[in-house]
């Protein structure tokens, strides 16, 4: 969302979780995304992203090297994470095991000479271990967006145009879209909720609510808790 906000492009595959927030980050705050698809350009993978999907072609791009009619596997998956490293200046990892397919492009990423950086995360977490695999074996430990524009080391005058101020799809003066401040308020007064009551509460199927959960944790509004729940950022 930051890297949006201050012109970089950011791409992404379509799929859910880490995919889906990169993408809806960069689209609230009014910045450019691009999605890749391991499917043919006519399939929607996975079929609720499909609004996703509109919003995108709209602002940015939609493309694919597979024909009209081609579905999903885990070749097509693969092929596709190819195209997002060879188009990127960076590649980061948020979120993998060891066998993840971020993993995947983190490996084309190395062979196509990228940059690569990983978030840490806690160490009995699975979805952890792919990031610190990376980290040991050389990436750079990402915390925040001025890591990446230390590494990335643009001239002045090279850097992105920022988006304008003011240009966002945020429904709110807090900056939150209208899903998101319907999540976040169900957090007032100091809430600890797993996801199956956020369900209940939002009506949100658990895939969306999944990605806003991750877009306020971004925004740092909400944490993820030992347990699983999730409770409002203190402070």
């Amino acid at each position: 969302m930051e890297l949006a906000e201050r012109g970089f492009c950011i791409v992404s595959g379509l799929a859910r979780g880490i995919d889906t927030a990169a993408h809806e980050g960069a689209l609230s705050v009014g910045g450019k995304t691009a999605a890749v698809l391991g499917t043919g350009l006519d399939i929607i993978y996975p079929p609720e992203n499909l609004d996703l999907y509109r919003r995108i072609a709209e602002t940015g791009a939609v493309l694919s090297e597979f024909p009209f009619g081609r579905r999903a596997d885990r070749q097509s998956f693969a092929m596709r994470n190819r195209i997002v490293s060879g188009i990127c200046e960076a590649v980061v990892v948020v979120e993998s095991d060891v066998d993840g397919g971020a993993m995947i492009t983190a490996r084309f990423a190395g062979e196509h000479g990228k940059l690569i950086f990983a978030v840490p995360g806690r160490i009995d977490q699975p979805s952890s271990r792919g990031c610190h695999q990376l980290i040991r074996d050389g990436a750079t430990l990402l915390t925040g967006v001025e890591d990446i524009l230390a590494e990335l080391n643009y001239l002045d005058g090279l850097r992105p145009a920022p988006v304008p101020a003011g240009k966002t799809d945020a429904a709110t003066t807090g900056g939150l879209s209208e899903a998101e401040q319907r999540v976040f308020e169900c957090f007032r007064g100091g809430s600890v909720l797993n996801i199956d009551t956020l369900v209940g509460l939002t009506q949100l199927p658990a895939h969306e609510l999944g990605a806003m959960l991750m877009l306020l944790e971004l925004k740092r509004l909400v944490v993820k808790r030992v347990d699983g729940a999730f409770e409002a950022r203190s402070g």
